[in-house]
């Protein structure tokens, strides 16, 4: 793993993107006043996570998508549908 500050991410970043998609390195943390800020990593690595089933039981799914058309319409109209 590779470690540059801001400076040297900002005048090589073409450099550095070479390097990871070559596989070269894996990932290349980029430091600002010495502290991990972010990671450069392949696209392909980065995982999205969990997301299938992220929001069941936060929502009520009604038996008809229709059936609040009326209510939905005066909220964007303010009460002139």
């Amino acid at each position: 793993m590779q470690s540059v500050n801001m400076l040297q991410a900002k005048s090589s970043l073409s450099r550095l993107v070479e390097s990871i998609e070559q596989g070269r390195e894996r990932e290349i943390i980029i430091a600002r006043n010495g502290r991990p800020a972010a990671k450069l990593v392949p696209v392909d690595s980065v995982s999205a996570g969990k997301r299938i089933g992220i929001a069941k039981g936060k929502f009520i799914v009604p038996d008809s998508i229709d059936a609040h058309n009326e209510a939905v319409a005066r909220m964007f109209f303010g009460g002139q549908s």
